[in-house]
Formats: C-alpha cells, sequence, structure tokens
C-alpha cells in the first residue's frame, strides 16, 4: 500500500480482478488466494478509519466487493469463486476504478 487512495485501489481492484480470473487448476491459486485475503485486510485496514475517504462512493463499492471476496475466500477455501460472484465482483471493481478516477 503506497497510501494514496486512488492508486491503491486501483492496484487492489486489478489483482483482484486478476485472481478471481485464475482457472482452478492454477497451481499458484491457493498462495493467490492468500495473498488476495492479506492484501483486502491490508486495504480495508488502511482506508476503513479514514474520514476522508471512508464516506466516498469508491470506499463503499470497494468494501463491499471486498467482503464479499474476503468471505468466500474464508468461507469456502477450497472451492473456485462461482462464476456469478465473479460477474458481481468485476462490475463492483470496474466501478470502483472509474469512481475514484473521477473523484481525483
Amino acid at each position: 500500500m503506497t497510501g494514496d487512495f486512488a492508486k491503491d485501489t486501483i492496484s487492489v481492484s486489478s489483482v483482484l480482478k486478476e485472481t478471481i480470473t485464475l482457472p482452478k487448476e492454477d497451481k499458484g491459486l491457493s498462495e493467490e488466494e492468500k495473498e488476495a485475503v492479506f492484501l483486502i485486510s491490508d486495504y480495508i485496514s488502511r482506508y476503513r478509519n479514514r474520514s476522508q475517504v471512508n464516506t466516498s462512493t469508491t470506499f463503499t463499492t470497494m468494501q463491499t466487493a471486498l467482503n464479499a471476496l474476503s468471505g468466500h475466500y474464508k468461507t469456502f477455501a477450497n472451492r473456485p469463486v462461482p462464476e456469478k460472484l465473479k460477474e458481481r465482483l468485476n462490475k463492483e471493481l470496474s466501478k470502483a476504478e472509474k469512481l475514484v478516477i473521477r473523484e481525483d
């Protein structure tokens, strides 16, 4: 994390979109999922208590997506991300990227 909300939002979004598209046969998938959970936790803990960003539409959109993905990884660790959840996450993460660019 750089501490720059816009850059971090775009970076986290990009990494997570790549992670959820990995095929379940990928040998590095388990490690990528662990890194994704760490990244989600780091992002949320860094920006959750910053009043200048935590009330923004970008943050709430990101938080919704991150909570959904983190919940899946923690609850269904050995299952791939379902297609419906992938679609929803891609929409929300892309929306957050667009919003943060507009807000910046």
